[in-house]
């Protein structure tokens, strides 16, 4: 029910976008014909902005980053394991990654990414192994 709103709000939003595209609203910006500036540190606070610099200069992530791209890679590997007790085994180090990931994130826990449940991965597994036997 809330994504339906949710896109409900979405396609409202679009539709007064491209209304006021087309009165032209958008012609007199400043900024317009001018690059964005994706280097802005402006949100940044200014305590911080010499260390993130170093960092960025040194081509380190910072920790979400990282985890969230071990997280990725630990799921692409997933589909590829046939084992169920190798499977289970990255399940685990994956739900470890995912709750510390969550908790990096400072933010309400429901609102990060979701665990893998092993007992709901053997149940899909069981039930397909009872198919083909039959």
């Amino acid at each position: 029910m809330l994504l339906d709103g949710l896109s409900a709000i979405q396609r409202i939003a679009e539709r007064k976008i491209i209304e006021a595209y087309k009165k032209g609203e958008f012609d007199n910006l400043s900024g317009k014909g001018k690059p964005l500036n994706l280097e802005s540190d402006s949100r940044i606070p200014e305590e911080l902005r010499t260390a993130y610099k170093i960092l960025k200069n040194a081509n380190v992530l910072p920790p979400e980053v990282e985890l969230a791209k071990k997280i990725q890679s630990i799921e692409a590997l997933l589909s590829s394991i046939t084992d169920d007790r190798e499977r289970y085994e990255k399940i685990k180090i994956l739900n470890m990654k995912i709750m510390e990931f969550n908790l990096m994130r400072k933010g309400p826990i429901p609102l990060g990414k979701e665990q893998f449940y092993y007992k709901k991965l053997i149940e899909k597994n069981y039930s397909t192994k009872l198919k083909h036997e039959k």
